[in-house]
């Protein structure tokens, strides 16, 4: 299934119904009265989160959602149906923005989360209230009020704990398939990640993460090149950035300025992404010696940045992937510790 993840919609909630005008007119009965009942409420339109969807592909086919109108209201004081509600079920994580006046209206990051974006108009009054003491026959009545109307922009933003960054063919699907049970496209070609993709990373008994993986970034990103830098944003909630380095290119190509591309990339995407904890994740340790990997590490050592957390890896056979991985669940274990304690702080 294509992964989208922007759309834009129109919402249209119902028009009330109106008031009506009538008398009663029963044998017997020559001072009846005015009797016109009340108009229905239109109704509204609603978003609500589904915890299985994970794309707005959906609303590439449907834009316009209505919710239908009130009915008028009726002689002998009856009140017209209220219009039904529609409910709109987007992916959890959705980012919802008026898209005229660039508010931004919800972050629907949890899941069954309701959200009301247009409502319905309200009925309007039969002529039944308008009689008084002075006006025994009211010719007055009051129509039902317009529904709201919106044009939404819709942005998905994935709900993953820790994000995967590095060139094309950095070995990034192949690590998130090796610690997870996610199976996304592997190949010796670049680009073959097109979409962003999720894993659940198990270490443990009750202790798990959930890991995102986006399309390699190459040089110029933020100007378009390649995939462009569209998918960062779903790495905004993350709370951990593991950057995966291929110590041996096949491209020759130096190792530190491959480190910086990225670093640069992130930098001119978001100064907030560029600023959240990295990791760099050296991978294809086993196609080398320990004394080589050593002396690898110990010539890029002058270009890292100073207290840099590194790890080494073979995402192939899965050398040290235990090990990271558990680091990362104490690194998050102790980070939502330390927030707990901030908010009860």
């Amino acid at each position: 299934m294509r992964f989208v993840d922007e759309a834009t919609i129109t919402v249209e909630a119902g028009k009330g119904g109106n008031g009506c005008l009538s008398f009663r007119r029963e044998k017997y009965i020559p001072r009846g009265g005015p009797d016109g009942g009340d108009g229905g409420d239109g109704g509204s339109v609603y978003l609500i989160t589904n915890a299985s969807l994970n794309t707005l592909i959906d609303f590439r086919y449907k834009r316009i959602f209505k919710a239908s109108k009130g009915q008028h209201g009726q002689g002998r004081q009856c009140s017209g149906k209220a219009g039904e509600d529609t409910v709109i079920q987007v992916p959890v994580g959705t980012i919802v923005i008026d898209k005229n006046t660039g508010e931004h209206i919800a972050d629907l990051n949890q899941a069954e989360q309701k959200l009301l974006v247009a409502r319905g108009g309200k009925g309007g009054l039969g002529n039944v209230h308008f009689k008084s003491s002075i006006n025994q026959a009211p010719r007055k009545t009051i129509p039902g009020t317009e529904g709201e109307i919106r044009e939404l922009h819709l942005e998905l933003q994935l709900l993953a704990d820790v994000g995967l960054l590095g060139l094309p063919n950095a070995g990034k699907s192949t690590f998130l398939s090796r610690v997870s049970k996610a199976r996304p496209k592997v190949a010796d070609y670049p680009f073959t990640t097109l979409y962003p993709e999720l894993g659940v990373v198990s270490v443990g008994m009750d202790r798990s993460f959930v890991i995102a993986d986006i399309p390699g970034l190459i040089e110029g990103a933020a100007e378009g090149s390649g995939l462009g830098i569209q998918f960062l944003r779903h790495l905004k909630r993350t709370r951990l950035l593991l950057h995966i380095v291929d110590l041996f290119p096949v491209d020759d190509s130096d190792i530190s300025s491959n480190i910086n591309v990225i670093e640069n990339e992130l930098k001119k995407f978001s100064e907030r992404l560029y600023g959240m904890p990295r990791w760099l994740v050296f991978n294809k340790i086993d196609t080398v010696t320990q004394d080589q990997l050593t002396q690898k590490l110990e010539q890029m050592k002058s270009a890292l940045q100073p207290n840099q957390k590194i790890f080494t890896i073979s995402a192939v056979s899965g050398q040290g992937c235990d090990q990271l991985t558990k680091a990362v669940m104490s690194y998050l274990e102790s980070t939502n510790q330390a927030d707990e304690e901030a908010a009860h702080g």
